[in-house]
């Protein structure tokens, strides 16, 4: 029983509407609003979509309880003590995160820090493993597709990425040349040092060749490797598959001008993947698979077909990137032959710049 504003006693099942303000669930919604709570104490005690199985177990979940709300409620299982949140696919950021939540003391570096810096490198993330240093030089992974290099790693050689600790670019990119092969490390190098669409985002450039040789002043094998490899790195290059055709051409003692500066009848300027200026022939790398969308492709054939209007050029040579990757001699045999000069004209260098 209550008063009314003047006063009045009224009964609360004679106030219009009271049932319907006060409205309780079901007994058959019970059960479905006890695992939305719980699906929600579980994402609270995620962090970066990632929950350790050991701070829910901190928080009070019974181990048995736990697992089986895990498998009922779609969490993905990312490796022993770790699970995604329902509804996101696992990335290379969240396998990431993953790691460095159970083991702190880990830093990203080689291609997975290559990858959060959007550096190119010749193989997908799903086809390498998981790369970080441990400082402290003891740690063994645990997980599979997990790789842990045990080298030194001063402070300033770290910083943060997306939440991540990482290697920082100059740190990276030596690490990656140290480590090898030649032609990976080359390629990770040549796209840190231009401007790059990688992953639909537009990036300038991350570091100097200057900046790489200064970090490269060790005495150790690697060191010395890589500073011999620097030299073959250009900032000119405009994809990983003109990395691989330029040095399978220095391989064969040609050395065309790279992105050479070109201009259309009409004043236009345009650059030409390489191009052998004196004899006048330019060669072309195509495929969207390393130009970067269907889009990007397009756009390359409108500039192949602007380029043949180019005074400079007399002859130009198109090769997809599966070529320069798989069938790299018979693209050095067809330059050589395009090279060759002909009976009747004077005879010329063959290679410029």
């Amino acid at each position: 029983m209550e008063k009314g504003k003047r006063g009045k006693r009224t009964d609360a099942a004679e106030l219009p509407g009271l049932a319907e303000l006060v409205k309780l669930p079901e007994p058959a919604e019970l059960p479905e609003l006890a695992e939305l709570a719980e699906l929600a104490e579980l994402a609270e005690l995620a962090e970066g979509r990632v929950l350790l199985v050991s701070r829910a177990l901190q928080a009070g979940w019974p181990r048995s309880t736990l697992t089986r709300t895990l498998h009922s409620e779609g969490w993905t299982r990312l490796r022993n003590g770790a699970w995604a949140e329902p509804g996101h696919v696992p990335d290379l950021v969240t396998r990431l995160r993953a790691e460095q939540l159970l083991e702190p003391r880990l830093v990203v570096s080689h291609r997975s820090a290559a990858r959060l810096w959007l550096i190119e490198t010749p193989t997908p993330p799903s086809a390498t493993p998981l790369d970080f240093i441990d400082p402290r030089l003891g740690y063994r992974p645990k997980a599979k597709g997990v790789r842990v290099h045990r080298t030194p790693l001063l402070p300033d050689a770290v910083t943060e990425r997306r939440g991540l600790r990482v290697t920082t670019p100059v740190r990276t990119l030596t690490d990656l040349l140290r480590a090898g092969p030649r032609d990976d490390a080359l390629i990770a190098v040549d796209s840190a040092l231009s401007r790059r669409t990688v992953g639909g985002v537009r990036r300038g450039p991350l570091t100097t060749p200057a900046a790489l040789t200064t970090a490269l002043d060790g005495n150790d094998r690697g060191s010395v490797r890589a500073r011999a490899w620097l030299p073959l790195a250009s900032p000119r290059s405009g994809s990983p598959a003109e990395t691989v055709a330029r040095l399978r051409m220095h391989e064969a003692d040609l050395h065309p001008e790279p992105q050479a500066e070109l201009h259309t009848l009409d004043g236009r300027r345009r650059f030409l993947d390489f191009l052998f200026r004196p004899e006048g022939l330019g060669i072309e790398i195509e495929g969207y698979a390393y130009h970067g969308t269907r889009t990007a492709h397009r756009q390359d054939i409108a500039r192949f077909n602007q380029i043949q209007q180019c005074p400079e050029v007399h002859r130009l040579l198109r090769f997809t990137a599966e070529e320069v990757f798989h069938r790299p001699q018979q693209i050095i045999a067809q330059i050589h032959t395009a090279l060759r000069p002909s009976p009747s004209s004077s005879d010329r260098p063959l290679t410029a710049y």
